[in-house]
């Protein structure tokens, strides 16, 4: 695991990135505390900082050039099964000065070129520059687990692990107003887009070639959203959980591979709780972590983690967070953003990693699962909209009375009256606008009106109408059912919110954060289930649940579902108070000219009154975007 970054020069003016290389690297430092390396030669530059998982050795530091002097790598990423692809590369005569999956991964480009993505197990996103052809070959790992951003003009082509190993390169710093106005709506930025102009990420599943300036993309993997598998069809349910039994074993047992202690997040949900009790299976004492709030019980679910914890034995470690604590976190958590983020448990998955990086240098985690067997309450919800049944008349109906109830996010009754409400307002759409009104905390014209005037009409375009209707094309098909929402899911939420937020807070704490779920064979598997299998009437995650419930203490099956949060308005309120005063000062604001003071300003002191619960999200977004535009256009660079 480590942070990556390079430039290829096309010309004399472009070698000058290379000299900011340096500088660059240092900016990936949390990354890879264990070592760093660069390799420069005329117009290329490759750097990294070295995270040490698998063969910890100096021997194994990269850039890694092989013995032709060809081919050099600088790489991000475990190949899971290196060990496998080592055998098989030294039975056709290869053979290996070092221990590492990096050299592995450098021989198996060098014999199948970019079919050797398809045999790779794991995560990963890398660079490779061939001296002979001076060409860079760069990808990315299927689902996104692994970040790769990069920036091309005349002159050069960038490339970094962050956006801010590309800040020091010297790439232009001029707003995406698109970017942000999809930020404003969903809280993250989907890629490719950033929220700077001119700057990419690399879409999941992707790979560029870059030789004489042009660059082309090509899509390596093909996500299985439309795969039918016969054979996968014809097993009962019965045989399809011991299928699923036996991939996600075999899943966790690669996920284990690491010549390091490897531990595990425990949230008490049937997603983490199934990961560790397979690698308990494996681990003995294995070290698990958990976080709670114990000034706010609401969100507190470590007891049911406890339980986990004491069946499979674990060394448990529970992280318990204060409103303080929350405070304390805070600006190591904004600054270990690469861009503007705001899923506000990205401050809780940060204080649970500053911890277990204490601890561990890998943990194992639940994420995907939702998205794999149909998780979020939306998916409950979805599946009550398309049967069309009285409840759902009779909520709708009943709209009127939720829209005049107190809703909030930090009780259980304004919670629920607040879920009502949205299911109700989503009925009544079509299937893509629901879905999309679902994903998002702003309606358009509500984020739309945060802007000045004079910037709305460059948010609200046809750019901004062709990347919202390719995150829809799922569920704008007419062969919609839950499958869609799923799909759309995991292209949307997974992708560009759940696997960045576990990326960015791990890896600012120097601790690689690895999910079974996200197994390609896992996935495969998932997409071929009927929805019947994941979901009905009376569960969520059916299959999942089903398959595992003779391992798993019986009172997370009674447990109502809860997603992973914290308590955001309480510390907004307390501690975080003169943080929303600061970074929505009308000075700032009036400075900054991006946004409508008068609508700021009315956020801001409704924040004050009853409202504030309705309100919570709308004024994070804005407290984490003002933080990285202060550092990021306010710095001496």
């Amino acid at each position: 695991m480590c942070g990556i970054t390079g430039v290829l020069a096309f010309t004399e003016a472009g070698e000058g990135a290379i000299k900011k290389l340096h500088q660059a690297t240092e900016a990936l430092r949390h990354r890879g505390p264990d070592g760093s390396g660069m390799f420069v030669q005329q117009t290329i530059a490759l750097a990294n900082r070295r995270l040490s998982v698998i063969a910890p050795g100096t021997a194994n530091n990269q850039p890694l050039t092989d013995a032709s002097g060809r081919y050099t790598i600088t790489y991000n990423g475990e190949i899971l099964n290196y060990k496998v692809l080592r055998e098989k590369l030294v039975a056709r005569g290869i053979a290996f000065r070092t221990t590492s999956d990096t050299e592995v991964l450098l021989q198996l480009y060098i014999l199948h070129g970019h079919k050797c993505l398809k045999k790779l197990h794991g995560f990963f996103a890398f660079a490779i520059y061939d001296a002979a052809e001076q060409s860079l070959f760069v990808a990315r790992d299927r689902y996104g687990e692994k970040p790769l951003l990069y920036y091309k003009d005349g002159d050069k082509f960038l490339f970094g692990s962050e956006l801010k190993a590309l800040l020091e390169l010297g790439v232009p710093r001029e707003l995406d107003f698109t970017s942000l106005y999809q930020y404003l709506q969903l809280t993250y930025i989907p890629a490719p887009a950033t929220i700077l102009k001119g700057i990419k990420k690399l879409s999941p599943g992707h790979y560029l070639y870059i030789r004489n300036s042009k660059v082309q993309d090509i899509n390596w993997y093909k996500q299985p959203f439309e795969q039918y598998d016969e054979e996968v069809s014809r097993l009962s349910y019965k045989q399809q959980q011991v299928q699923l039994q036996q991939l996600l074993r075999n899943a966790v047992t690669e996920r284990l591979t690491a010549d390091v202690p490897v531990g595990a997040f425990l949230s008490g949900g049937i997603d983490s709780s199934v990961v560790v009790a397979l690698a308990s299976e494996q681990v003995a004492g294995l070290q698990t972590f958990s976080v709670g709030f114990p000034e706010q019980p609401f969100f507190d679910e470590t007891n049911y983690a406890r339980l986990v914890a004491n069946k499979f034995k674990t060394n448990h470690i529970e992280v318990k967070l204060t409103n303080q604590d929350l405070y304390d976190n805070l600006f190591g958590m904004l600054e270990g953003l690469s861009e503007p983020f705001a899923d506000s448990s990205a401050l809780a998955v940060y204080s649970l990693s500053k911890q277990a990086g204490k601890q561990v240098k890998v943990v194992l985690s639940g994420d995907g699962a939702d998205e794999l067997f149909a998780g979020y309450n939306k998916h409950r919800a979805e599946l009550q909209v398309l049967a069309r049944g009285p409840a759902t008349e009779l909520v709708t109906a009943l709209d009127p009375l939720w829209a005049n109830l107190p809703q909030s996010r930090n009780s259980f009754i304004a919670n629920k009256v607040r879920q009502l409400h949205r299911f109700a307002a989503g009925a009544r759409l079509s299937a893509s606008e629901r879905y999309w009104f679902w994903a998002t905390w702003q309606q358009e014209q509500q984020a739309l009106a945060l802007l000045k005037p004079e910037h709305r009409g460059k948010a609200f375009n046809r750019l901004y109408q062709a990347r919202k209707s390719r995150l829809l094309e799922h569920v704008s098909k007419n062969q919609f059912n839950l499958n869609s929402v799923l799909c759309a899911d995991w292209q949307l939420v997974l992708a560009n919110d759940m696997l960045p937020k576990i990326d960015l807070m791990g890896m600012a704490n120097g601790l690689e954060i690895r999910s079974p779920f996200l197994d390609h064979r896992v996935v495969k598997f998932a997409f071929s289930l009927p929805v019947s299998a994941k979901i009905d009437k009376s569960y969520q995650k059916k299959i999942l649940q089903d398959a595992f419930r003779h391992k798993l203490p019986p009172e997370l099956y009674r447990r109502p579902k809860k997603g992973f949060e914290v308590p955001l308005l309480s510390f907004l309120q307390t501690e975080g108070a003169g943080l929303v005063e600061q970074y929505l000062a009308d000075e700032l604001v009036e400075a900054q000219q991006i946004f409508d003071v008068e609508q700021t300003r009315r956020l801001r002191q409704s924040f004050k009154g009853e409202a504030a619960g309705t309100i919570q999200t709308q004024i994070w977004q804005l407290l984490v975007f003002q933080f990285w535009w202060v550092n990021t256009f306010r710095s001496d660079n």
